[in-house]
C-alpha cells in the first residue's frame, strides 16, 4: 500500500466530517473562547450620542479664538450629561466619554485653556473645529455585521459581542472525542506494572490537544488486546455519539493489532492507512456512522505528532472554524548540518534559539519516537520534506512550534 502524503491525508480527513457540530445558545459569559455558529449584528450603535474624546469643555468651534474669554455654564460627565446648550461664549465641562452638548461641535482640552476649575477660562491654544470629538456611531451602527460564523471568541471578538448588545450567542458544540487506549501492556498510572508492562500516557497528552482545540474528552480507558473488549470500547463510543473516536496503538497488521479489524467488523469504512511521516506512519482513518476514526500509532511521540498535524485541525474542522487545514508552520534556520531524507516526510524534535537573523531550530541527536523525555525539552518540530536533499547549518527550514 502507497504511503499518503501528509497534506492529502490532511485535507481527506477534513473534507470526511459531515460539517461542523449543531449550534446552542449560550450566556455571553459561558462563550470565552468558543465558536460562533452565525453571523453577529450589531443591536445597538456605538458610540449612542456624539462624546469628548478628551477631558476638557465642550464648546463652540466659531468661538475658538486665543485669549478669547468663555463662560462656563454647567458640567457633563460619563452617564450625567448637561441638559442645556452651548451659546456664544459659552462652554461646558466635559470629561472623557460624557455626551457632547446641544450647541457644542469641538473639545477644547484642559491643557489648552488657562483658568481650568473658575466661572470663566480662556482659550489659551485654539483647537480645529470637530477637534476630539467622537461622533455617534464612531465604533459601528445598529445592523453593522461585525462578527462572523467560524470567530474564535477571544476577549476582542468577546467584548465586541458584548458592546454591540449580545447577552448570549450562538456558538458551536464543543466535539466530543472519546480516546481509548489499547494494548495488554498498558497499565493505568499509579497501577502496579508488570515487568512486561509500562504505563499509559498517550490518552492523557491527546485529551490535553483536544481540550486545547476546543473540544471535550470522553476517555474510555484501555482496552486489552481482545476482540470482545475492543468491541465493547467502540461500543461505549457509539452510545456517547462521540463526534471522534481515537485509538492509540493496534492499528498495524501484527497478530496482536487489532484495533482495525475490531473496527472493521464494527462496521467502519477505512479512509487511508500509513502515512508518508515519521514519526506516525501507522496511522490510520475512517468512518463509522457519524463517527469519525482516528487510529493513532502506540508510540508517545508518534501518537502526539499526529495530534498536532490531524486531532488539532480535525476538531477545529467540527467547531466550524474555516481555515483549519491552514499551514501551521513558521520559518526558521537549521541549528545543524542534516543528512537527504527518503519518501518520509520528518518532524524533528528540535530546540529553538533566537538570533538577529531569526529563529533557529536544532534537532535532538536521539529521535526515537518512545522517548517522551525528549519531546517535553522541544519547543518544535523542525519538518524535513520528502526526499529532502542535505542542508547545512545556517540554511532555511521549516518548524511546527509545539510552545
Amino acid at each position: 500500500m502507497a504511503l499518503t502524503p501528509v497534506p492529502v491525508a490532511r485535507k481527506a480527513l477534513l473534507d470526511s466530517i459531515l460539517g461542523p457540530t449543531e449550534a446552542e445558545t449560550l450566556p455571553l459569559a459561558q462563550c470565552a473562547w468558543r465558536v460562533l455558529a452565525g453571523d453577529l449584528k450589531a443591536l445597538r450603535t456605538q458610540p449612542p450620542f456624539a462624546n469628548s474624546a478628551m477631558d476638557g469643555y465642550a464648546v463652540r468651534g466659531d468661538d475658538m479664538a486665543e485669549g478669547a474669554p468663555l463662560a462656563v455654564i454647567g458640567e457633563s460627565a460619563a452617564g450625567r450629561a448637561f441638559e442645556g446648550s452651548v451659546g456664544p461664549g459659552q462652554a461646558v465641562r466635559i470629561f472623557t466619554g460624557a455626551p457632547m452638548p446641544d450647541g457644542a461641535d469641538t473639545i477644547l482640552i484642559q491643557e489648552d485653556a488657562d483658568g481650568v476649575g473658575s466661572p470663566t477660562i480662556r482659550v489659551r491654544v485654539p483647537p480645529a473645529k470637530g477637534k476630539f470629538l467622537r461622533a455617534a456611531g464612531l465604533d459601528f451602527r445598529e445592523g453593522d455585521a461585525l462578527l462572523s460564523a467560524g470567530r474564535v471568541l477571544d476577549s476582542a471578538a468577546l467584548g465586541l459581542a458584548a458592546a454591540m448588545g449580545h447577552p448570549s450567542l450562538p456558538v458551536h458544540r464543543k466535539p466530543r472525542v472519546a480516546i481509548l487506549a489499547t494494548g495488554d501492556e498498558l497499565v493505568a498510572p499509579g497501577e502496579p506494572v508488570g515487568r512486561d508492562q509500562i504505563v499509559a500516557s498517550n490518552s492523557f497528552s491527546l485529551a490535553a490537544l483536544v481540550e486545547k482545540a476546543g473540544g471535550t474528552v470522553l476517555d474510555l480507558g484501555i482496552a486489552r488486546d481482545d476482540h470482545a473488549d475492543l468491541a465493547a470500547k467502540i461500543a461505549l463510543a457509539r452510545t456517547a455519539e462521540a463526534d471522534v473516536l481515537i485509538t492509540l496503538g493496534g492499528a498495524s497488521v501484527g497478530a496482536h493489532d487489532l484495533v482495525q479489524e475490531a473496527l472493521t467488523r464494527a462496521g467502519m469504512s477505512l479512509g487511508f492507512w500509513k502515512i508518508a511521516m515519521r514519526p506516525g506512519k501507522p496511522m490510520m482513518t475512517g468512518r463509522l456512522g457519524r463517527m469519525v476514526v482516528v487510529g493513532l500509532p502506540g508510540n508517545p511521540v508518534s501518537s502526539i505528532v499526529c495530534g498536532h498535524l490531524f486531532v488539532l485541525p480535525l476538531v477545529e474542522a467540527l467547531l466550524g472554524i474555516a481555515d483549519a487545514d491552514r499551514d501551521r508552520s513558521i520559518p526558521a534556520l537549521l541549528g545543524r548540518d542534516m543528512p537527504g531524507n527518503d519518501e518520509r516526510e520528518d518532524y524533528l524534535r528540535s530546540e529553538l534559539s533566537l538570533t538577529p537573523d531569526g529563529w533557529v531550530a536544532t534537532p535532538f541527536d536521539r529521535q526515537d519516537s518512545s522517548m517522551l523525555g525528549t519531546l517535553a525539552r522541544a519547543q518544535a518540530l523542525t519538518i524535513r520534506p520528502a526526499f529532502a536533499a542535505p542542508a547545512k547549518k545556517g540554511e532555511p527550514c521549516r518548524i511546527l512550534p509545539l510552545r
